[in-house]
């Protein structure tokens, strides 16, 4: 785990009780906070009391500057700033109302401004080290009335003290109206390990299956559900020809196969003009 110490203006006293902050302001119910990552990634989150603040949450994953930083939950920007090689680095805060914000730091790449209306599970920002950060990760933050609280993710409070091991379930398609599913179109013994919002059009999966040693790639469709539409998947195996299936789907597009031993996988797919093309990752 690689870690950094921030110094950032503007951090409030922490009185806890209950995991809630007591301040100027009178606790209200949060908002249920998901992990800061796209559905499905399993990403390693440490606390300790050295941090500061001490609720914050570093996260980490193999090879993960420049991945996608996602709305916890939904809200306005509130803050996108940029405080050098000190402190946060660069950093994005969002207010989800009655006191409720969130915090992402050490970003690479900033991708929303001030006044943005943001929803669950969008892309804000990349993973970074910027800043007064030793290694790529991102510092995580919920604070109530400006200071920061234990988080919770999913209703659950992280782990304190300590790392623990999170998989994300920030934007897995819930209320899409899609009756089907990324691991049912693959099939038998496949289970996500990535994906990607294409817009609110709908959201491509890479899902693995262990018995095999298969990766298969599979976009679901958000909207024009039963109705034919330019939808489309792609998997490519590094050194080898990419595979696509495109053309227009009720549902869904793909699924498409390939064994990818001891190499890296890029993977994609779209919905109308709606795409998505990851790096080479998840290598093995």
């Amino acid at each position: 785990m690689r870690l950094n110490t921030i110094a950032a203006a503007g951090i409030g006293l922490l009185v806890g009780i209950g995991g809630l902050a007591v301040g100027g302001g009178t606790a209200v119910a949060e908002p249920n906070f998901q992990l800061p990552f796209p559905c499905a990634q399993t990403w390693e989150g440490q606390t300790r009391t050295g941090h500061s603040p001490a609720n914050a949450v570093d996260f980490n994953r193999a090879n993960d500057e420049g991945d996608a930083v996602v709305a916890a939950s939904s809200g306005t920007v509130s803050r996108v700033a940029n405080e050098g090689s000190t402190s946060y680095g660069r950093w994005i805060e969002i207010n989800h109302g009655g006191g409720w914000t969130t915090r992402y730091a050490h970003l690479s790449a900033q991708r929303v401004s001030v006044g943005q209306g943001v929803s669950t599970g969008q892309t804000i920002g990349n993973v970074g080290n910027t800043g007064g950060s030793t290694g790529a990760h991102l510092h995580y933050e919920q604070r109530l009335n400006g200071a920061a609280v234990r988080a919770k993710f999913n209703g659950t409070t992280a782990l304190y003290w300590g790392t623990k091991s999170y998989k994300s379930t920030n934007g897995c398609g819930g209320g899409s109206g899609n009756p089907y599913d990324a691991e049912q179109v693959c099939g038998s013994g496949y289970e996500v390990v990535d994906s990607a919002a294409l817009g609110t059009k709908g959201r491509v999966y890479l899902t693995y299956n262990s018995g095999n040693g298969n990766n298969c790639a599979v976009t679901m469709k958000h909207t024009k559900l039963g109705t034919a539409s330019a939808s489309s998947a792609f998997l490519e195996v590094e050194g080898a020809a990419r595979s696509t299936d495109s053309g227009s789907y009720a549902y869904y597009a793909g699924p498409v196969r390939k064994a990818a031993p001891g190499k890296c996988v890029k993977w994609g797919g779209s919905v109308d003009s709606e795409t998505y093309t990851s790096r080479f990752e998840h290598c093995g």
